[in-house]
């Protein structure tokens, strides 16, 4: 199970990494690179990170449309 706060620190995540970062990686690389940076700020157990990794994979798609939007709007303020 990922928990709320684990929910929270992965999308606090996302916020603060670059937008080309995002876009950049293929599905599996982006996976592993968010899992990477989570655990580099929290320890967390196998099991834990396995079912992070799940979560991950089943939030791609609005990861990406995150980023996407991010990238816009910052296109558009120049």
């Amino acid at each position: 199970m990922v928990t709320p706060n684990m929910m929270r620190q992965l999308w606090a995540l996302v916020e603060s990494t670059q937008v080309t970062t995002l876009l950049q990686f293929e599905d599996t690389d982006l996976v592993q690179f968010l899992l990477k940076r989570f655990r580099a700020q929290q320890s967390i157990d196998a099991q834990a990170a396995s079912n992070l990794d799940t979560y991950i994979q089943s939030k791609l798609p609005l990861i990406r449309d995150l980023a996407e939007d991010r990238k816009s709007l910052h296109q558009g303020s120049h």
